[in-house]
């Protein structure tokens, strides 16, 4: 993709442009839409004070009027929690937000991917520098999460990662909170961290940093590579039905003598459900 000229201005939240795209993503995770009488209202984001640039942006890529405060206050993790706000009224660019999907009120479940043409890497990685992490686990271990509310924003990060990875994710909802936790760990966390964190690209500088230092993470001698599981097709199934031999089957299907047996088995028990015909 090529990179935008900063000195251009393009439409306000022209989510083709890389820059709009992650800005687009972030405030659907971490902005907030209020409204009042009389067609007032605001939108609001507020972060720790030590990732006040990326608001600084926000502001320089808004044509209307905005401001960005700090202010130091008690929460439930810290007793003088030093945060910066990013606010702005203009009804016009609020409308066009809403419209693109970023809800007034609370609206962490119901956000979902925009719905016209946009940069899918940069909403992505906006999303992630909001409310999802990147770096090193405590083995070690190079890992990319996100932490999010939203059926229809799990599922699109598993579809793209797997695109690009080649690992698949089936999202299920934490059972304390009902929030989703998707994580990419080790080779896929590399790969997914180098595409969404590009060279030039609109990020929050410490997760830049953390995403370029995956980059230098070695399989250690040993461990043993893990490639990405094949789902199972309805076609996958029937043959397997139908011939009715793990062996065949795995040379058939290009599978483990195990993983045809195992599956026969759950298909015979009812454990999964039969092939449509």
């Amino acid at each position: 993709m090529a990179e935008q000229d900063p000195s251009a201005t393009p439409r306000f939240m022209d989510l083709t442009d890389p820059r709009y795209a992650y800005m687009f993503g972030f405030l659907q995770a971490d902005g907030h839409l209020s409204e009042q009488s009389r067609q007032r209202g605001r939108l609001t984001v507020e972060i720790n004070v030590r990732d006040i640039h990326i608001l600084h942006e926000f502001q320089r890529l808004t044509p209307y009027a905005s401001n960005v405060s700090e202010g130091v206050r008690s929460t439930n993790f810290s007793s003088q929690h030093h945060s910066a706000t990013w606010a702005m009224h203009a009804l016009e660019a609020r409308t066009t937000l809403n419209e693109l999907g970023l809800p007034y009120g609370r609206k962490s479940a119901t956000i979902t991917p925009p719905r016209v043409e946009f940069s899918r890497r940069d909403y992505l990685r906006g999303m992630i520098d909001a409310d999802g992490s990147v770096g090193f686990t405590g083995q070690g271990f190079p890992f990319v999460s996100l932490t999010t509310a939203s059926t229809a924003v799990g599922a699109y990060l598993c579809h793209y990662a797997k695109k690009i990875t080649g690992a698949g994710r089936q999202i299920k909802r934490n059972a304390r909170d009902g929030i989703y936790n998707i994580v990419y760990t080790k080779e896929a966390a590399m790969q997914l961290a180098g595409h969404l964190y590009y060279p030039g690209c609109l990020a929050l500088l410490r997760k830049q940093t953390a995403a370029d230092s995956l980059a230098s993470w070695q399989r250690p001698a040993g461990m043993r590579f893990a490639p990405p599981r094949r789902r199972w097709s309805q076609a996958d199934d029937r043959l397997l039905l139908q011939l009715d031999d793990p062996a065949a089957a795995a040379r058939a299907l290009d599978r483990t003598e195990q993983s045809c047996a195992m599956r026969l088995w759950r298909l015979r028990t009812g454990r999964v459900s039969m092939p449509g015909q």
